[in-house]
Order: C-alpha cells, then structure tokens, then sequence
C-alpha cells in the first residue's frame, strides 16, 4: 500500500473514532419534547392528586371531572381529511382500575382536530358485538385503505373493520398464529387448568413498508403476515430480549413497535420498575438490539409543559408512537394519577391518555449515525 494511501485510511479511521467520540450517548427520552398546553392549565374542579396538577385537561383523552369514563390503550389514525381518530379502550368510573380494565372495559372511538387534542368521546366502536367489548384497543389503517380497529386481553384477539374511520366498523375475523417451530405461548395466553392457549394480549399491529404485516404482543416476538391482517401470522423470533440475560426476562409488557428512518424500534415496559426499554433492528425481523432505556419513571420527567410545570404521573403504561411523514411525531401514554390500587370507583382519582411530541427527525438522524459508527 502506498504511503498516501496509508495516510487516507489512517485519518479516516480518526475521524470516524473521533466522530463517535464526539457524538454524545443518547436514549429515546432525550427527543422528547415539551408539551405546548392546548388550553390553560388548570387544577380546580379536576380529579387528580397534587403530583398531576396543574395539567392541560385539553391534552389527549379524559374525563376531567370523572364523572362517566376512565381511558386506557389507544392508537391514533390520521383520516384523509387531516382529522385525527383514536381508537383506545375505556370503562365506567365507577369502577377501580383494578376492576374496570377486565370487567367493564369497551372499545371506544374519540376524534380531534390535532393530534394533541382535546379528543371528543364519539362512543363505542363495535356495540352490534358484545356491546364493544374490548382492551389493549388500537387502530391503524389497512394497505388497501380501510381502517382497522384490533381487540384482545379480554378478547382472543379480534379485528374490525370500517371503509369510514368514524364506522361502522363490522367483525373481520380472529387472528390467526402460525407458530413455525415456536412455542405457540409467545402469541398466545396458557390456561393452565384446560391446557390450552386462548387469548393474545397487548397486540399490535404495523403495516410494513414491503406490504407485509408485522404483529407484536406482550411477550415481544415478532410474527409476520404474507397474507393480510388477519394473518396467519409466523412466529418469526423468540422474545427480543431473550439474548440479553441483565435483562428481566419476565413481568415484561406493553410493548409498542414502529419503523421510523428506515429502522424498526420495539419499546416494551417491565412494569415492577417502571422501566421502559428500547430496541431496534434493520429488518424488524433478525438482529434486534438493545439500545438501552428508553424512559424510567422515577429518573426521567416526560410530562413536561413549556413554561415547566411537571405532571408526575404514578403509572406510566402503553405506549403507542405516531408516525407522519416517516417519523415519530408523538408518542401516546396510559397514565393515572396514584397507585392502582389506590383507585376506587367515584373517587377524585382516575385514568386518561396523554400524548408528548417528539423529535422523531433527530431521533432517526441519531439512530442512523449509531448504526454506521456500529459497522
């Protein structure tokens, strides 16, 4: 090798080392964004203790004065008309969390004209069955154009489809699980007493970019569809965390997957310590690496407005993020204001849906230097 040629790779190799170098260690929390409050904020009249007031009741989905509804689960799904619908689950008041999530929880639709809300309780998605029976709720618009609303937890894990994302949304079918060599227990949950697996639980759906659809449940193995979005879907991968031994290997849940900049990302709650992780994988299918914490309650602040003020909320859970225009926007959570076991029916305490922006721009610039600096 010539000597100027020595040179050229020498000094390239300190560039990409210093670049690296420089390039200071980030995790997904650091793009969050600040709140802009969608109307005053306010702590009057509200439900809620002190830790989660003031607080923009114009953000998201609630019941403020928590007087008919707690709100869970969600996804949002952004209309031809630039309208935004969300598709979450809710249940009466009168319920505690404890009880309403499995008792009395129903699939609900709410719309707003911004994707930070406020979101207008528009009622139940699917009445004509079951009267909406529904958790672990969320939507998404099909390849060809329908809307789709998915349901399971307390159901095996149905979908129902509308040509109008304001309904009516009408059964397509059951999800089908093909385990392709796997134990059918990653799809699907054990009745221990029948020896049979029924319900799948915390479900979500993507539409991938080649056509396929990409289906992830609680316990974060991958399934893909050839064949449309009631599947079959393969088993495709064992849990995304299972060749990371520091890593809880149980009590892990919500998981939410999107592909943003070319790259799939899994973020999924291990919900004892209240510790979000994240991972990513070039394919969404092989190689999915750990990318560290993305958010951990008692360390990290998500809920912050612009003038500062923090809403502490107790309980952080299903996270779900929005894509446009090929990055995440915002990311959508699941809180409620105390312990859940601390929350009874017709109390001052409750669940709503907040929604955060997000730098998802910067996020996926970030993502794509790790990545290069990785080879």
């Amino acid at each position: 090798m010539k000597i100027a040629t020595k040179k050229k790779v020498f000094f390239a190799s300190l560039f990409v080392a210093f670049s690296m170098l420089g390039q200071q260690k980030k995790s997904l929390v650091d793009f969050f964004l600040p709140m802009e409050p969608q109307k005053p904020l306010v702590s009057q009249g509200i439900w809620g203790d002190a830790n989660v007031l003031p607080r923009d009741i114009a953000n998201g989905l609630e019941d403020s004065k928590n007087e008919n509804w707690c709100y869970w689960d969600g996804g949002i799904v952004k209309d031809t008309k630039g309208k935004y619908h969300m598709y979450a689950s809710k249940w009466d008041q009168k319920y505690s969390h404890s009880e309403g999530w499995h008792l009395g929880s129903k699939a609900m639709h709410a719309v707003s004209n911004h994707i930070m809300g406020p979101y207008i309780d528009k009622g139940f998605v699917y009445p004509q069955w079951k009267e909406s029976m529904g958790h672990n709720v969320m939507g998404l618009k099909m390849h060809d154009g329908r809307y789709a609303v998915v349901t399971s937890e307390i159901t095996e894990g149905e979908i129902f489809v509308s040509d109008s994302p304001n309904g009516p949304f009408k059964l397509l079918g059951k999800i089908e699980v093909d385990p392709n060599g796997f134990q059918i227990g990653l799809a699907k949950y054990q009745n221990k007493k029948q020896a049979s697996y029924g319900h799948m639980s915390n479900v979500r759906i993507l539409l991938r970019p080649d056509g396929r659809y990409m289906l992830v449940g609680r316990s974060t193995a991958v399934m893909i569809s050839e064949k449309g979005i009631l599947g079959p879907y393969k088993i495709m991968t064992d849990r995304v965390y299972k060749n990371y031994p520091e890593l809880p290997q149980t009590k892990n849940e919500d998981p939410t997957v999107w592909c943003s900049g070319g790259m799939y990302h899994i973020v999924y709650n291990h919900w004892p310590s209240k510790t979000s992780h994240h991972f990513s994988s070039k394919d969404g299918i092989h190689n999915w690496t750990y990318r560290g914490v993305a958010f951990k309650k008692e360390e990290t602040k998500i809920f912050t407005y612009t003038d500062g003020t923090i809403n502490d909320w107790q309980f952080i859970e299903r996270p779900g993020a929005v894509v446009e225009n090929g990055h995440v926007t915002h990311f959508m959570f699941s809180v409620i204001d105390v312990g859940k076991g601390k929350d009874r029916g017709n109390d001052k305490h409750a669940s709503k849906i907040v929604i955060v922006p997000f730098d998802g721009v910067a996020f996926d610039k970030y993502m794509e230097e790790l990545v290069k600096n990785e080879k």
